[in-house]
């Protein structure tokens, strides 16, 4: 196997970040990246996350662009971008060309007049503006619709998207127009030409955005596309009244990281999914997987397989190997009963946490009917019986669950339903927090479950369609190559402190082995040039749950990073010490200073790009490498490499 280099180690992908140009128009900042205008900002405030044009088929899966012939033209004020972009697959074929101008006056456009190849169906095609969650959430809008002028407020909780006759409904009705008051002052205006929009809280599928999207899903889809049809669009960004012009917004001065009171919270139960793969764990994985006391082992039995009990019994000898107790995924069918009579006897002589309940019909596109938990309350007394949805949240919270009958409310987060690129990923965290924060104003006081929480969705939920077969020679959709390097392990420590923040009971993350787990197996990867681990290789997320293994139910510490999207990171206490992971969520160098921390000497361990070799092939020596640092007037100031994770402990008197 080759050594794997800079970018694989970052990325997963021998692969370079995509340039980001920073432009202006007048008054207004925005960043061009890969034919997609970032962050708008006015006066340095966000007020436009992303615009981006999206084709989908017709199970609602993105097409990749195909860019050629980019040209920019730029000045101090103003900017022109021309290129021409094309997304084929076996069934359709599409082709436009792009117009983003940026005027001294502060006006920001971006033109799109495309055709389609051939003849086919597809579910969108059209421009998506995504708007930041902060400075949004809670804001008044007016939007012009064909029936006249629309107004209301940006919802704070996630808003649920409810269906009406088969098909989502948007938060308002379809606009020609939107226009949203500023907390810091004056409003950004949006008109769209060739088609209309509608908005949806995207925080559903935990994307930290609201999205402006055409074409209206009320109008039904897949739509069919005829050889030669031609599509014009056409987005018109600016504020009122025009901001002062200032400096340009630094990109990661006055990093800060500031550590708080302690919080009501506790860390939540921790634990991994069994391997997809199906083969069993050697001796050194049980070995390393066990140093990590894993509080749950999640399995999932279908009881529509006739060899269930062979998955329960495999599962719970892999539980008791690695110390922990069982998690099950349980989908029931209509007749489940003589076998929820066998699985009882069989949870008798095991160490169960619970129990979640499903009904194979519905277990990713809703949540769990009372009766099925009733059944299943019948036939397994005593045991902890959990409903939800084996879906995103947005199953849940479009319809709430019958919590009468429930001892916890479970659901999945995955940050890759729309968006696919780091940045996007990385914008996902904070959405998490507000997943759970909204689930509390219907669930109460049960516990709230996240199981699980994977890079990519595990299966697509709004196929409506037979997918068509796997291809055996690239990487199956659920499989992300960053599973194994340095930018997952960062984007796991975001995770943790958004979800331990909420106050979520129980989380399980990953699976235990292969490419979507926390080690390489000992076979290693079954496509080691689009995979790049190596056999028994220890993937750097590991280390954020090795961190954490001795802190069970520990005390969570309120912190706050001045740059969410540059930097994050989870503070806790345990009667003994306190404990930091601190991540870089950027492609190079930054500095940072963390403060609020008590005076004295802190032991920091550092994943990065230098040590990760260690790490991942002599995991002995990369646990005694540490150094000594100490606290000055309880800041300390520390240079993280790209996606960085450091690891802090200080001593409590």
């Amino acid at each position: 196997m080759k050594p794997l280099t800079t970018h694989e180690m970052w990325y997963g992908r021998d692969q370079a970040p995509p340039e980001v140009i920073r432009l202006r128009a007048g008054a207004l900042e925005v960043e061009y990246e890969s034919g997609d205008l970032r962050y708008v900002r006015a006066g340095g405030h966000e007020i436009v996350r992303r615009v981006y044009a999206a084709v989908r088929d017709v199970n609602w899966n993105t097409l990749p662009a195909h860019m050629s012939g980019l040209k920019i033209e730029a000045a101090n004020d103003h900017f022109r971008i021309e290129f021409d972009s094309a997304h084929e697959d076996a069934s359709i074929r599409y082709h436009w060309h792009a117009v983003l101008e940026g005027t001294p006056d502060g006006i920001i456009t971006y033109t799109m007049d495309g055709m389609a190849d051939r003849d086919f169906r597809y579910c969108r095609i059209g421009f998506c503006l995504l708007h930041p969650i902060a400075g949004i959430a809670g804001s008044p809008y007016r939007a012009v619709a064909p029936s006249g002028e629309i107004r209301g407020r940006f919802p704070e909780s996630v808003a649920p998207q409810l269906v009406e006759n088969g098909f989502e409904t948007p938060l308002f009705p379809p606009f020609s127009a939107l226009t949203i008051q500023m907390p810091a002052g004056g409003a950004v205006v949006m008109d769209f030409e060739g088609d209309l929009f509608e908005t949806e809280d995207q925080r559903n599928w935990t994307d930290g955005s609201f999205k402006t999207y055409c074409t209206p899903i009320a109008l039904g889809y897949p739509h069919q596309a005829r050889a030669g049809q031609t599509f014009h669009q056409k987005i018109t960004i600016r504020h009122q009244p025009a901001p002062a012009i200032q400096p340009a917004s630094p990109s990661d001065a006055a990093l800060r990281f500031q550590l708080g009171e302690s919080s009501q919270h506790r860390l939540p139960a921790l634990g991994f999914g069994m391997p997809s793969h199906g083969g069993d764990l050697s001796a050194g994985e049980v070995d390393w997987l066990a140093r990590l006391r894993p509080q749950h082992l999640k399995a999932e039995l279908d009881l529509r397989d006739p060899d269930w009990l062979v998955a329960f019994d495999r599962a719970n000898a892999v539980a008791e190997q690695l110390g922990a107790a069982l998690e099950l995924a349980l989908f029931q069918t209509d007749d489940s009963g003589p076998a929820l009579a066998v699985l009882r006897s069989k949870l008798a002589a095991a160490k169960t946490t619970r129990v979640i309940v499903f009904h194979e019909a519905t277990a990713g596109t809703g949540t769990t009917p009372p009766e099925w938990m009733e059944l299943a309350r019948k036939h397994l007394p005593g045991v902890v019986l959990v409903g939800g949805t084996n879906g995103n949240f947005a199953e849940l919270n479009r319809q709430p669950p019958v919590i009468t009958a429930m001892d916890g409310v479970s659901y999945a987060i995955n940050p890759q339903v729309h968006a696919f690129d780091e940045r996007s990923l990385i914008e996902a965290i904070a959405a998490q927090r507000d997943t759970v924060i909204t689930a509390r104003q219907f669930c109460g006081d049960l516990p709230i479950v996240i199981s699980g929480v994977t890079l990519k969705q595990p299966f697509n939920p709004a196929a409506r369609e037979a997918e068509a077969a796997p291809d055996p020679t690239v990487l199956p959709p659920p499989v992300d190559p960053r599973q194994m390097s340095l930018f997952a392990a960062a984007w796991t420590v975001g995770s943790l402190a958004a979800l331990a923040s909420a106050g979520t009971a129980s989380i399980t993350y990953y699976e235990t082995t292969g490419w979507r787990g926390l080690m390489e197996t000992s076979q290693g990867s079954p496509l080691p040039d689009q995979f790049r681990s190596a056999p028994g290789m220890i993937f750097p997320v590991y280390w954020v749950f090795a961190f954490l293994a001795g802190a069970s139910s520990a005390q969570i510490v309120q912190s706050q990073t001045s740059h969410p999207l540059l930097l994050d990171g989870l503070a806790f206490r345990t009667p003994d010490c306190l404990g930091l992971l601190i991540a870089s969520l950027q492609p190079r160098p930054q500095t940072i200073e963390i403060a609020g921390l008590p005076e004295g000497s802190l032991t920091l361990q550092r994943l990065n790009e230098h040590t990760l070799l260690t790490a991942a092939f002599d995991p002995d020596v990369f646990e005694q490498q540490s150094e000594t640092v100490s606290s000055t007037s309880g800041a300390l100031a520390l240079t993280l490499a790209p996606y960085e994770t450091a690891f802090l402990t200080i001593e409590l008197a």
